[in-house]
């Protein structure tokens, strides 16, 4: 049983460590993001009340449905923390058994995981008996390195688990984001397990989501940097997906993109991190357009909240124009 919407035409925001915060996810879901997850959040930082942890859970009404996205190497961590933030009201959760980052490897968490099934296996199985059925997810890579590929295994065992859905990144932990993302092993796992795989790597336009859907006849899609460099394409998936022919999409709106971004964060923490953290995101916005330079210049000088508007103001003035 799973109470998500998994489908084709609901499309998925990954857990993105930095940028899918609160305001982000709220940007995305006006564009036809039909479910979000968190930042991964530590699960060590929940039970000693690490500084900034608790922050990434912040949500509201419309942030819904939310996907909690949990990191760490010891099973009994999920055991301590999951009942807490089910009371605090938090209903979906996800497994990151995928990330590659070394910070996170070195914790035992992310796709280390993936070097011990068992644990692995355990630490879901926990998982799925404080939330509930139906309300556990795993993200995997295809395994730790090249020549070692597990996830089919992993997965059949996740499923005995009572994981609910998968998400498979198909690349190998090694490869970080190098290299091709292979969709042909999506289309494999999907032929070899009974609950519904999502699929992850090199969705970069809406394009790409359509193709990987078609080619692997995976249950859903879950957009990354995609996202990143325009929060519509989620719109546009969409659009494509229930019209291969449409005409030409909606060219990308940075300026106000940018403006509604920066007043959506302001609202939610007007503090100076909050600023410089925008501050550098919005350049990822302005990826392969002509003047980047220009554009990433008049952004980073900006010293404040007003300067950051009036720059954006001005990027869609000159693109409009």
């Amino acid at each position: 049983m799973n109470l998500l919407p998994i489908h084709p035409k609901k499309p998925w925001l990954a857990p993105l460590a930095g940028y899918s915060d609160l305001p982000f996810r709220m940007l995305c879901r006006k564009r036809g993001c039909a479910v979000a997850c968190t930042e991964m959040i530590s699960v060590k930082g929940l039970k000693y009340n690490g500084n900034g942890t608790k922050c990434l859970l912040a949500t509201c009404p419309e942030d819904e449905p939310l996907v909690v996205q949990l990191f760490g190497g010891d099973p009994q961590d999920y055991l301590d923390t999951m009942p807490e933030l089910i009371e605090q009201g938090h209903t979906f959760f996800d497994l990151n058994s995928g990330c590659p980052v070394k910070k996170v490897l070195k914790a035992g968490g992310g796709s280390a995981l993936l070097l011990e099934p068992d644990r692995l296996v355990e630490t879901a199985a926990n998982m799925v008996k404080v939330a509930g059925e139906g309300r556990v997810g795993v993200k995997i890579r295809l395994g730790f390195m090249s020549g070692e590929d597990n996830y089919i295994e992993v997965a059949k065992r996740l499923e005995d688990a009572g994981v609910a859905w998968v998400t498979l990144h198909p690349r190998y932990a090694k490869q970080m984001f190098s290299g091709t993302a292979d969709w042909s092993k999506l289309a494999i796992l999907k032929k070899n397990v009974s609950i519904p795989v999502i699929g992850s790597g090199d969705l970069f336009t809406a394009e790409d989501g359509v193709r990987c859907i078609e080619q692997t006849g995976i249950d859903g899609i879950m957009f990354a940097r995609g996202a990143l460099f325009d929060p519509a394409i989620f719109s546009h998936y969409l659009k494509l997906i229930d019209d291969p022919n449409c005409d030409a999409l909606p060219a990308f709106d940075l300026g106000l993109t940018m403006e509604e971004h920066i007043l959506s964060c302001r609202e939610f923490d007007d503090s100076n991190s909050s600023f410089r953290k925008i501050r550098s995101i919005l350049p990822r916005y302005a990826k392969g357009l002509n003047g980047i330079r220009a554009i990433r210049g008049s952004i980073t000088q900006c010293k404040d909240w007003e300067e950051l508007l009036e720059s954006a103001r001005k990027i869609s003035h000159l693109i409009n124009n």
